[in-house]
Order: C-alpha cells, then sequence, then structure tokens
C-alpha cells in the first residue's frame, strides 16, 4: 500500500487513479497523518439467468446432421 501526500495526490490524480483500477490501495495524508484511502471499486457480480430464451428460439432436431455437399462447397471454398 503506498502513502502519498495531498499535493502529490492532486498533481497525480490522474496516474494514482489507473493505479488503483489495475487493484493498487493508495493512503492519502495530510502532514503525514493517513486521511483518506483510494480503492478500487468491487464490481458487481451479475447472477446468470438459465433459460433466458426458453420457448422462444427452437433448435432444429437435425442440428448436429452432417451438412450435404452443396453446403459444405460453400464452407470450404470450392
Amino acid at each position: 500500500m503506498t502513502t502519498v501526500n495531498i499535493h502529490e495526490a492532486k498533481t497525480h490524480l490522474s496516474r494514482l487513479v489507473d493505479e488503483v483500477a489495475a487493484g493498487a490501495e493508495i493512503i492519502i495524508a495530510k502532514a503525514g497523518k493517513p486521511m483518506a484511502r483510494l480503492a478500487p471499486l468491487a464490481t458487481p457480480i451479475r447472477k446468470k439467468r438459465l433459460g433466458l430464451l426458453k420457448g422462444k428460439i427452437k433448435v432444429p432436431d437435425d442440428f448436429n446432421a452432417p451438412l450435404d455437399d452443396e453446403t459444405l462447397s460453400g464452407f470450404e471454398g470450392r
């Protein structure tokens, strides 16, 4: 954890914010006394919603069936 004084924090705020975004924590001190802490924001964890498109998409029964020769040749550039 790095400690910087207020003057240095004001002068180098952009660099300090970049360091914090990368995961560092920085203490800002006034006359050598710690006054504030810069820390990265916790990113909210989104819950996965399984089955969100259930009933809206239909996968055909032959989805995994081999392609016919004409379609296959289009993919292979023949």
